[in-house]
């Protein structure tokens, strides 16, 4: 497993001011930052960033809502980032989020669930290289 995974913490979060308490719970849990980035995705960079589900019916909402304000991108860094993190992060759906995960705590719904995380290290890289350059990353 890797040492890196991708989130972004999604527009309502932002909006509603609870990014620096997302931040202090991934970083009070053991993730270390190594990139951040506050900006607010284009609706091509959005159809970009969820390609893998432009066929899926959900598509069209996801793209509106994630480019609807500004989102925080950052690349963690821990013992088996991905899985880590995703266990921190819980359920997609708020409702069905273990007590104590950043959904549970933080999540309005399915899709305004107040994080993004990635789903394999692969899949990380990727996510990350759309929001970030080499040189960004710290070491």
């Amino acid at each position: 497993m890797g040492n890196r995974t991708f989130t972004m913490i999604k527009p309502e979060a932002v909006r509603a001011g609870i990014h620096t308490d997302i931040l202090k719970m991934i970083t009070d849990n053991g993730f270390r930052i190594v990139a951040l980035r506050m900006h607010h995705l284009s609706r091509n960079d959005a159809m970009r960033f969820y390609a893998v589900h432009k066929e899926k019916p959900f598509y069209e909402p996801l793209v509106e809502y994630i480019s609807s304000g500004p989102i925080i991108a950052a690349i963690l860094e821990a013992e088996n980032a991905v899985e880590a993190y995703r266990c921190l992060v819980g359920a997609t759906d708020p409702k069905e989020a273990a007590e104590g995960t950043i959904r549970a705590k933080f999540g309005i719904n399915q899709r305004q669930n107040a994080v993004h995380a990635s789903d394999s290290d692969d899949n990380a890289r990727i996510e990350w290289e759309q929001h970030f350059v080499e040189s960004d990353i710290m070491l």
